[in-house]
């Protein structure tokens, strides 16, 4: 962890947009963002998003009122997500795979006046459009892909048709700056707002401070840029130190992300890479992942779910490179409990952030002892302001300065936290807790196994049960009573899966979290599993 000064907080009056700006106003000609098209220096950027800026005003849009952003990844989209907080607007970044009816609930519940859209989504939102009641007044388009309409404008002539607007506005820090939606596993998804100060503290805190970003880095996130994960590492990271980031636009297959390691776009190799488990598990598994000397990776961090040893321990023995292992939220905007590059404890989360405290409390509030499981609470100066037009939920997570994870956590004698489970989803067998985690990162230890799901059912006694579902690797295979041996060997007699099932894959968020709840569905259904 860095030894240096607590970090200055950003000061009242404060435009987060014009704050980067003016941190990269000397790297005019650096690439700034780089994508399948080609790259946009920060002198281009500047210019772009200022005349986005300007251009949103000129709709008539007001101070605060929010715009749709449905992109994929490319160099316009930190263009308009900027571009719109430069003019004090707050851009509601949205997932890109979602369908036409959640596109209409964010429509109506953001209110969004206008959107930016991908020309491959205008179908989409066109759909989502006509579901809602709620009008927008005008729709810009990022590389159509069919003639617009007249209500519709092209991104490159909305740009080109309004001269940079000279000034940010007057914004605060603590005002509205973006928002993003939570992913929703159950229930609509919840407008989560962050202020313009959010972004600063994350990016000081942990992608300067834990990660040690250079201005000489090329980055490149397997999380896409609508996620709170993938806005800190492709756009608010890389621009607070000055580097390059590699945008792409296609998902991240493990084909995809080699192509990009070993300098597929603009023959630029990523020195820091940022991926989910899921992830690295497929990659490891592939038949041509590259060489070690195939490419310059000297960072690899990983965030999304935790991350099970095996996977960080073969990936290191492979690249030389530790997988930097954390937790964060969209709540909390980004990590705030991470390993280090230079202290690595594969297994574990690893320690909290500075600037953030965690407590791990019980069932009745208080703070559980070191050993014992419990629900994670953070405080940190990145906390959300509030779930959008959600009393009660807000209620229940932001509570008077912490906010209520939902994991479920241990402390480690040395400081270091390890990961339980999603509340929700931890077992109570034979009156002790299991953690569906623990038993799927042993499943994943043996050489015939890619991915490992745990759930509880109930016996014909009404009694809790794990129950495991194994996806193999290519061409390999087990026996149950192989596979219960071989957890039995690893970990307590209790824990093992008492059934299992054997399935092609499993269900999934877009963030690659595994629903296990859609596993807990189907159990209970009326044919059962």
């Amino acid at each position: 962890m860095s030894t240096d000064s607590p970090v200055a907080p950003p000061p009242e009056r404060f435009n987060y947009a014009a704050h980067l700006l003016a941190a990269n106003e000397a790297r005019g000609p650096r690439a700034a963002f780089v994508d399948d098209l080609g790259a946009l220096t920060y002198a281009a950027l500047a210019d772009r998003v200022r005349r986005v800026a300007a251009g949103l005003r000129a709709l008539g849009l007001k101070r605060e009122e929010r715009v749709l952003l449905l992109m994929q990844d490319s160099t316009d989209w930190p263009v308009s997500f900027l571009g719109a907080i430069h003019a004090g607007l707050v851009p509601v970044a949205v997932n890109t795979l979602l369908t036409a009816d959640d596109y209409a609930y964010m429509l109506e519940h953001s209110r969004a006046q206008a959107a930016l859209v991908s020309g491959a989504l205008l179908p989409a939102l066109t759909a989502a459009m006509t579901k809602s009641d709620h009008e927008v007044q005008k729709v810009i388009v990022s590389r159509p892909v069919a003639p617009l309409h007249p209500a519709e404008v092209e991104f490159e002539a909305f740009v080109a048709a309004h001269a940079p607007a000279p000034r940010a506005a007057a914004t605060s820090a603590d005002d509205p700056a973006f928002w993003l939606y939570s992913s929703g596993s159950t229930g609509r998804p919840k407008g989560t707002v962050h202020s313009h100060a959010n972004p600063y503290w994350t990016s000081e805190l942990y992608g300067r401070r834990v990660l040690g970003l250079r201005e000489s880095d090329i980055c490149f996130s397997a999380a896409k840029l609508f996620f709170a994960y993938g806005l800190g590492n492709a756009l608010t990271f890389p621009m607070t130190v000055g580097a390059t980031t590699i945008l792409m636009g296609e998902r991240p297959t493990p084909d995809a992300t080699f192509k990009r390691w070993t300098g597929g776009v603009a023959g630029l190799k990523p020195t820091v890479f940022y991926g989910a488990p899921t992830g690295f598990a497929g990659m490891l598994a592939s038949p041509v992942l590259p060489a070690r000397d195939a490419v310059a990776l000297r960072l690899v961090s990983s965030a999304g779910e935790a991350l099970p040893a095996e996977i960080g321990e073969r990936f290191h023995r492979h690249y030389g490179v530790h997988i930097v292992d954390g937790i964060g939220s969209t709540e909390m905007l980004h990590i705030f409990i991470s390993n280090r590059p230079d202290r690595v404890r594969y297994g574990t989360t690893g320690w909290p952030v500075e600037g953030y405290t965690v407590e791990l409390r019980g069932d009745d509030g208080k703070e559980v002892p070191v050993g014992e499981p419990g629900d994670l609470y953070i405080h940190g100066p990145s906390a959300a302001m509030m779930y959008w037009g959600n009393r009660a939920k807000t209620r229940e997570t932001f509570q008077g300065g912490w906010t209520k994870s939902g994991d479920k956590y241990v402390r480690n004698d040395d400081g270091s936290y390890t990961y339980g489970g999603r509340s929700d989803d931890m077992l109570k067998v034979s009156g002790i807790y299991v953690s569906p985690f623990e038993v799927e990162a042993t499943l994943v230890q043996h050489p015939a196994v890619l991915e490992a799901a745990v759930i509880g059912v109930p016996d014909a006694e009404g009694l809790t049960k794990t129950k495991a579902y194994v996806v193999f690797k290519p061409g390999s295979s087990a026996s149950e009573e192989e596979l219960k041996a071989f957890v039995k060997d690893r970990l307590a007699p209790y824990k093992y899966p008492r059934s299992f099932a054997f399935v092609a894959e499993l269900p999934k968020t877009a963030t690659g979290k595994i629903q296990r709840f859609k596993l807990r569905e189907q159990e209970t259904g009326p044919r059962g599993a």
